[in-house]
């Protein structure tokens, strides 16, 4: 690769999961980046639309590839964001108990010629949690930068995730396996 990469997240785990790839990149972050989106969007646009957001507040030069991206879990229509608060968390983690959902995330690549824009969506079911599963896992983990207020590589994946349909990675935040390929294969 000819062009530096710039992964644009504060997430530790899209920090270690581009990292798997071996290619070297680095990081930036703006704070205070808007993370909204217009009502009456499809929900699978969703973290499209504020990946691509989150992309338009940086600048880049020549030879600069930036890489943003946004997950959302969407069960029974509704979108879950990251929690608020411990209320919010215990309410979306009820929500996902004893059913399927999705996770999608969103992802820009973007460079000062051509732009990637492109959706992972992975289902995960889990089983039907128990109030003391998930207020230990609130209480341990205080999952308040996660959508969905979970993450699968944490103790509720192992004792709750009962099956997963696509990507593993896409759940932690960042599908590499697709942003491999568009980086191999396009013209950023």
């Amino acid at each position: 690769m000819d062009k530096k990469i710039i992964l644009a997240s504060n997430s530790p785990r899209r920090r270690q999961l581009l990292a798997g790839l071996g290619i070297p990149f680095e990081v930036k972050t703006i704070d205070g980046v808007d993370e909204s989106y217009p009502d009456g969007l499809e929900p699978e646009k969703t973290a499209e639309y504020i990946a691509n957001e989150k992309s338009l507040a940086y600048e880049i030069s020549p030879d600069e590839i930036l890489i943003t991206a946004d997950t959302i879990v969407l069960c029974d229509g509704v979108i879950l964001g990251k929690p608020i608060d411990e209320a919010d968390a215990w309410r979306m983690l009820k929500a996902i108990s004893g059913k399927t959902h999705k996770v999608i995330t969103g992802v820009c690549l973007r460079s000062t010629e051509h732009k990637s824009l492109f959706s992972v969506s992975t289902e995960v079911a889990f089983k039907q949690l128990t109030d003391e599963e998930i207020g230990y896992y609130i209480e341990s983990y205080a999952p308040y930068d996660k959508a969905g207020a979970y993450g699968i590589q944490e103790w509720i994946g192992y004792v709750g995730v009962t099956s997963i349909s696509g990507s593993y990675f896409n759940v932690m935040g960042l599908p590499v396996q697709r942003i491999y390929e568009e980086l191999k294969n396009s013209h950023l």
